[in-house]
């Protein structure tokens, strides 16, 4: 069987004497993708695309031909049965997913708990408002409630005021409204 093209990238790479650390640092790939580009497992890449602009980016740093590179990577995949689409498929996400409580639950296990959730949160929000509403007022009717009423009764009545007009010596009475 012929080199595959993580063995001829890692054998470029050596002869030039570049480190993995220095191709990571500069194309912003993982150096534990980097080894898996070098030990031709694939599995271990995001899949897809990325397979392929990751052997790119490789493959250009380190001086190897990258139209090369990409055929070889083709080639190995062909010659494992797989393609660059199905690569990606096979890869299964290593992310924790809550896929097997998901299929246990029934739909409307799941709308009656979001319906008792919501309700939940409507009642603690009528309640602070109540309860802020209820605060409020007993400020409004504390100090504040008598100036507030001292105030109204100020606006709302009439003022009598006397007033002695100059060089007539007599008062005069005037309405002031406030």
């Amino acid at each position: 069987m012929s080199e595959t093209i993580g063995e001829k990238l890692r054998l470029a790479r050596e002869t030039r004497g570049i480190a993995l650390r220095d191709i990571s640092e500069q194309t912003r790939i993982s150096i534990r993708y980097l080894e898996a580009i070098e030990s031709d497992d694939y599995q271990r890449l995001p899949g897809g695309i990325f397979n392929r602009s990751f052997i790119r980016a490789y493959a250009k740093f380190i001086g190897y031909d990258e139209h090369n590179a990409l055929e070889d990577y083709s080639r190995t995949l062909r010659e494992r049965g797989e393609t660059d689409d199905e690569g990606s498929k096979l890869h299964h996400s290593r992310v924790y997913t809550d896929d097997a409580a998901h299929h246990n639950r029934s739909p409307l296990k799941t709308l009656i708990l979001a319906i008792l959730i919501l309700a939940a949160l409507t009642a603690a929000v009528y309640v602070g408002l109540h309860f802020y509403q209820r605060s409020i007022g007993q400020r409004s009717s504390g100090i504040g409630g008598v100036f507030s009423h001292k105030r109204a009764v100020a606006i709302n009545s009439v003022h009598r005021a006397s007033i002695i007009r100059p060089g007539h010596g007599e008062e005069v009475e005037h309405d002031f409204t406030v």
